[in-house]
């Protein structure tokens, strides 16, 4: 029973949120903030059990394709709400919202999640991060969609040829890595006592997880969004920045836990390409899903200047293109860092210090001079700090030039 605990211990967690939905309950935006945020979280890592276990159970390929599906739920239900209601309402905050959280998750991913494995293998075992070269599968994957995310700011817009292409990225990437061969891999703590289980109840205890976590995730994403959303209002805190950092916090801890744990325990190479491979998920599939799920929304509300659900268009303003533009360029300095395959302290510190000094930026941006013209104080970091990532990628290309032409040959790795 000991071992069941923390399976008992998150479902019992996500009953309080999911009762606010299934009651109609209005409490406190703060409380209801606390309340589903730790519904969502007991969800997210629900879900994760639940797909170590899957893995037992059918076939490797179809495996892996799910799991990587399933992977950006929980970040995917808060996004696609913000979405759902910009398209409702186009000259709302919702746009602001749903492009704010996505930049949020996938700067966090890279700037948190990837530099403290790092920081953390080379401080317990002295040791650099060596990841697998069958990971220059994902590297090569993640740097055509970066390369393509760079146009989107230029465009200004987010329209459904986004969608066909970042999610054709993605469905490219499945059908490369189904056919690659996958090792067992040891499962551990509470996914390692459903999998003890025998195979009729295991499948049960499996799929039973998997929907508990779905209803949850579902039924408390608009909850938490909104709640969210008010608490910053009420305290005096920009909500934008809430959506953009809070939110994703919430929904991708678990999978941060994860990760951290394997690297505690010496496997940090399997943790960073984990997280390699979800920064790969969210930049195509979570992005790509965004114009998609706008236009469909668009196209269900009475708009006097409807032109039609191809023709919908997701318009950015000047601060979301710049919110972009520096998370691509993110992304490129990042894949240039660890293009060798091998990630130590100072390329941890490198993402972790450039991703610091941007998140803190309200603290310092009135302060900035205004070399800008006509941008305003936020808008001056993001452009700067882009531009610096910009230069330090273009450096590394410059210095190691054999690297990228590997990771162009990732494709041929994959197969």
């Amino acid at each position: 029973m000991k071992n069941w605990m923390p399976i008992i211990f998150a479902v019992t967690a996500t009953i309080p949120g999911f009762m606010l939905r299934v009651i109609g309950v209005e409490l406190h935006p703060i409380v209801m903030t606390l309340i589903t945020a730790v519904a969502i979280f007991s969800a997210s890592f629900i879900l994760t059990w639940a797909c170590e276990v899957m893995q037992l159970d059918i076939p490797q390929a179809v495996a892996v394709a799910l799991v990587a599906l399933i992977a950006v739920l929980p970040e995917y239900a808060v996004d696609m709400y913000f979405t759902w209601m910009a398209g409702q309402d186009p000259q709302g905050e919702y746009v602001h919202y749903a492009v704010a959280n996505m930049t949020g998750a996938n700067r966090l991913l890279i700037g948190i999640g990837w530099s403290v494995i790092i920081l953390i293998f080379a401080f317990k075992f002295r040791k650099k991060v060596v990841l697998e070269s069958t990971h220059k599968t994902e590297l090569f994957f993640l740097m055509l969609a970066t390369i393509y995310a760079i146009t989107i700011p230029l465009k200004g817009t987010l329209n459904l040829f986004d969608t066909v292409v970042l999610i054709g990225i993605f469905i490219w990437y499945i059908t490369i890595i189904i056919r690659k061969p996958v090792e067992n891999e040891e499962i551990e703590g509470p996914a390692k006592t459903i999998a003890a289980l025998p195979k009729q109840k295991r499948l049960i205890v499996t799929w039973g997880l998997f929907l508990i976590s779905a209803i949850v995730i579902f039924a408390d994403a608009e909850l938490f969004s909104e709640s969210l959303v008010s608490s910053g209002k009420l305290l005096g805190v920009n909500e934008f920045l809430l959506v953009q950092w809070l939110a994703p916090i919430a929904s991708e801890a678990p999978e941060f836990i994860v990760a951290v744990t394997f690297a505690l325990r010496g496997s940090a190479g399997l943790a960073l390409g984990s997280l390699v491979s979800s920064k790969l998920n969210q930049w195509t599939l979570l992005v790509g899903m965004i114009p998609l799920v706008y236009s469909i929304s668009y196209s269900t509300a009475d708009h006097p200047h409807d032109t039609g659900f191809l023709s919908t268009v997701m318009p950015l303003a000047t601060m979301q293109m710049h919110e972009l533009l520096l998370t691509a360029a993110q992304s490129a300095f990042a894949i240039a860092l660890i293009a060798g395959l091998v990630a130590g302290r100072k390329e941890a510190f490198a993402l972790l210090t450039l991703f610091m000094l941007q998140f803190l930026s309200p603290f310092y941006d009135k302060m900035l001079p205004a070399y800008i013209p006509n941008a305003t104080p936020h808008d001056t970091v993001l452009i700067t700090f882009s531009v610096i990532y910009i230069v330090f990628t273009i450096i590394l290309i410059v210095m190691h030039p054999k690297r990228f032409v590997s990771i162009i040959k990732g494709y041929k790795t994959g197969l």
